[in-house]
């Protein structure tokens, strides 16, 4: 069958002919089995072909209408009076029709169906006995092929039948054959999955789909790191989850990628049994059956466009575009939005560090106090608007993705922290204090030396914030101009600063006094030897964990 998408425009071809579906009965049964026992529905917009309801469904109703079938006059012919809904402890889906005969239309799994079956209807519409083994080894060409297969069968049933059980469907089915789709992955689907692995993100595949599909889908997007690129990786379907023991399963979820035929508890004793081994679990899913897997799992993801009102309520956030390279972009913009938070409490831990040790440094010395409280007011405000807000703009840094995942009890205050704080914090308190004593000394008055030493802060901090846009490498390294934001706020610092030394109404304000251009130079002094200490002292910790790592 030719043809892309959801436009019905292609045929049925076999051998390079076009087959004749007239010709060929149980092939005409076939498709209005997938047209009939079907809850999806195909329109034509302002954007082309689509569907409204399961993908799967969709395609099923694509390649009716390549067989030459008109779907309403179809549905017209054969009138639904009930259904059994797909559910997944018993993998198919039954309608009941009445067109020229009453007839029960279902459609599911191949195991499912298989054990219902003991004929197969022909091509000129006779019966004969079922052939599972070669009906099998059909499946199993079709789904190392990566496409997702799907059986069919029909029953004729009594007139004036209203209502259908699963008693109804047990047994005496007759088996029509087999629907192969494929859905190749993107090619986004498979970059995101390598980055994943290089961000230290496993990602496994639980699906109810044949094991033979899901391995073959698997290899071809990398799925197990451990194989290269379309090696087959290991599937451990449903029934050999159903006898492990708790134990077993937990080693079977931290070192398998691949599980199919699960259904939705069995998804859940997986998410449980990763969480039990301390792994974060996400957990993706659009069913109303996922919602228990989804509530449980540490972050639910339910799919916007293909998910029902269930799992999108169960699911701590909804894909928009059921893209799973947007649950990808989402981590890397996570991790950069965590590194501008952790810069900034780098930033304005020690800065305010230096402020506190200045002040206590004087009470214990019985000296002046270098920075008078609105003084500490005006440089707190000023700097965290003008320059800490800068920080959270900053773009993310290259190779974000390659660092593994935080633990989660990980504190924030760890030890380099810790020491970035005291270091930072001593040299602000020898800058400050330092020139504020040396002013002094010079005959200046209390009010200018106390300018100095204010400045000193907000030109320390400045210097500072250059070394924060990372706490590994130099500006330099991320791109001098790449964070506009930064040099937008030290400019506007800038300015408030000379309003705050040399406007008449702000000396009287916060009490501080014109200074010289001698005091600025040793005031920029300051700041270039913090920066230039800080830089010195992130790339020996860089050089360190590289020849460590």
């Amino acid at each position: 069958m030719n043809g892309v998408g959801y436009a019905p425009d292609g045929e049925i071809r076999h051998l390079d002919k076009r087959v004749d579906k007239n010709s060929n009965l149980a092939l005409t049964e076939l498709f209005h089995a997938g047209l009939l026992c079907n809850d999806t529905i195909l329109k034509h917009g302002d954007k082309g072909w689509g569907i409204e309801g399961d993908p799967t469904e969709g395609a099923l109703l694509v390649a009716a209408c390549k067989a030459d079938m008109d779907i309403k006059t179809v549905q017209a012919c054969y009138p639904r009076l009930d259904t059994i809904p797909f559910e997944s402890q018993h993998q198919y889906m039954a309608t009941l029709h009445v067109g020229k005969s009453y007839l029960i239309y279902l459609k599911g799994s191949v195991e499912s169906l298989l054990e219902r079956c003991q004929s197969i209807m022909t091509a000129d519409g006779q019966y004969k006995p079922l052939d599972s083994v070669k009906v099998h080894k059909q499946v199993e060409v079709m789904a190392q092929k990566g496409q997702r297969v799907l059986a069919f069968a029909y029953q004729p049933v009594p007139q004036d039948t209203c209502s259908i059980d699963h008693s109804d469907v047990a047994r005496g089915m007759i088996f029509l054959g087999l629907q192969g789709m494929i859905d190749p992955p993107r090619e986004e689907a498979i970059r995101a999955v390598q980055a994943c692995h290089i961000a230290g993100i496993q990602v496994k595949m639980i699906t109810g789909d044949h094991a033979i599909t899901a391995a073959a889908i698997a290899g071809q997007i990398g799925l197990d790191e451990t194989l290269k690129k379309n090696e087959i990786p290991k599937v451990l379907t449903g029934r050999e989850l159903e006898t492990m023991t708790d134990a077993e399963l937990i080693q079977a979820a931290t070192s398998i990628s691949v599980f199919a035929r699960v259904t939705p508890e069995q998804k859940l004793r997986l998410v449980e049994a990763l969480q039990a081994h301390g792994e974060v679990t996400a957990m993706t899913g659009d069913g109303v059956n996922d919602a228990p897997a989804l509530r449980r799992a540490d972050i639910g993801i339910a799919m916007g466009i293909t998910g029902s009102e269930v799992s999108k309520d169960a699911a701590d956030m909804v894909l928009t575009n059921d893209n799973f390279a947007t649950i990808e972009a989402a981590v890397e913009e996570g991790r950069g939005v965590f590194a501008n938070l952790i810069k900034f409490l780098t930033w304005i831990l020690p800065t305010n560090a230096g402020q506190g040790l200045v002040i206590i440094v004087a009470v214990m010395l019985s000296q002046p106090l270098p920075v008078l409280p609105v003084q500490a007011l005006w440089i707190n405000m000023t700097t965290a608007v003008l320059l800490g807000l800068a920080l959270a703009f900053e773009p993310r840094e290259p190779g974000i993705m390659n660092c593994p995942p935080r633990e989660p009890d990980t504190s924030l205050l760890n030890g380099e922290l810790i020491f970035r704080i005291v270091l930072v914090g001593l040299l602000l308190l020898i800058g400050s204090f330092g020139l504020f004593e040396w002013a002094l000394m010079r005959g200046a008055d209390v009010d200018e030396a106390r300018t100095i030493a204010v400045n000193v802060f907000a030109v320390g901090q400045s210097f500072y914030l250059l070394n924060c846009r990372s706490l590994r490498y130099s500006m330099f390294h991320l791109g001098v101009f790449s964070n506009p934001w930064i040099w937008a706020g030290i400019a506007s610092m800038t300015v408030a600063q000379l309003l705050f030394t040399y406007q008449p109404l702000m000396n009287q304000l916060f009490h501080t006094a014109p200074i010289g251009i001698i005091d600025w130079i040793s005031i920029i002094t300051v700041g270039l030897v913090i920066y230039f200490i800080i830089n010195a002292e992130k790339t020996i910790r860089l050089h360190y964990e590289k020849r460590v790592g």
